[in-house]
């Protein structure tokens, strides 16, 4: 069309949305067009209705419009040929409606593994029961219900199993059997009545035991049968940080998922942190923009592996690497945003 503003253009009719004009635009002519109709044959171009005016059927076009401007092309988003999603992602929201534009219905996917989960110990206290004396009420459950479902995984809850190796052992099986992944918390470290790795020996296998990072070092890894089994510990903080650097990758991976590694970024420590040599430490802080726009971190207090508070103020992981000492205040660290676990 003209964008000659003295040079008015003869108005031919409309194209709605899932209506088009059936005609052709010729020299000297326009079509009005609304948002998400088909251009008009021998049109190339829109102009917003604010920057034109109309007088009695004649529309008068500014000089300030480029062909093409307002169009979207057949094949803009993904042109024909290309790879719309790879094996072994996740599918998203965006990705379902991306499907959903090109008209598919129905894709392939792994089925969802099944985890069956209980806690071990005869301190623990179920909701809702008055706490005796020596008890304490069983968080990890409600914990790791929360991480499992996030994951979108099909979640088994096995309650509280008492520290008793019958007990124990028929909770193994009985989960095993029912599931891809059995998932304990409690009961793997080295007291008398530890009893959770012994009768993992007798029927399973354990492929490691205890792990050099804190919080979480009796962290043991083997299988029940034909299942996967992750033993945590007992203290709630080593629980969340064991099930986000192991568990949580390993299901993913059972749910057909890749691996792919964790976003970490620098931050300038605001404050001292402690230290010692030998563990890899998992600190929890709070990253934020300071103001000079760069990453800064401050801790959440009290790193004690039991200080659950900690773990519900924070945003991130300060990862202090195995032989590093203690921070100083502006020294740079590296941080781990709790991205995966929101």
């Amino acid at each position: 069309p003209a964008t000659d503003p003295q040079k008015p253009l003869r108005l031919m009719g409309t194209a709605l949305a899932g209506k088009p004009y059936n005609g052709r635009v010729g020299t000297g002519e326009c079509v009005r067009i609304m948002t998400g109709a088909v251009i008009p044959d021998g049109a190339d171009t829109v102009a917003m209705q604010e920057h034109v005016r109309v007088e009695k059927g004649s529309v008068f076009v500014g000089s300030r419009h480029r062909c093409g401007d307002h169009i979207r092309r057949r094949g803009d988003d993904l042109t024909l040929g290309k790879i719309v999603l790879t094996a072994g992602r996740r599918l998203t929201p965006a990705d379902l409606g991306l499907l959903a534009s090109l008209g598919v219905c129905e894709v392939k996917v792994c089925r969802r593994p099944r985890i069956a989960f209980f806690s071990t110990g005869d301190e623990l206290c179920p909701l809702g029961s008055p706490l005796e004396k020596g008890q304490i009420y069983d968080s990890n459950r409600y914990t790791l219900f929360g991480l499992l479902n996030r994951l979108g995984v099909e979640i088994l809850d096995l309650g509280i199993v008492r520290d008793r190796r019958e007990d124990l052992r028929m909770a193994f099986t009985s989960a095993a059997q029912a599931a891809d992944a059995v998932i304990t918390s409690g009961g793997v470290s080295v007291g008398e009545a530890d009893f959770v790795r012994e009768v993992l020996n007798n029927v399973g296998q354990v492929a490691f035991w205890k792990i050099a990072m804190k919080p979480g070092k009796p962290f043991a890894f083997g299988r029940v049968g034909t299942a996967l089994f992750f033993g945590l510990p007992g203290n709630p903080v080593s629980v969340m940080a064991t099930f986000h650097y192991f568990v949580q990758p390993a299901l993913r991976r059972l749910a057909g998922e890749l691996s792919k590694p964790p976003l970490r970024l620098r931050a300038r420590c605001l404050e001292p942190l402690k230290k010692h040599p030998g563990r890899i430490d998992f600190q929890r802080g709070v990253i934020e923009t300071g103001q000079a726009g760069e990453l800064v971190v401050r801790s959440t207090g009290n790193q004690g592996s039991h200080i659950l508070s900690s773990m519900s103020c924070a945003n991130c992981f300060i990862i202090l690497p195995l032989e590093s000492g203690d921070v100083a205040p502006d020294m740079w660290v590296e941080v781990e945003p709790f991205v995966t676990l929101e």
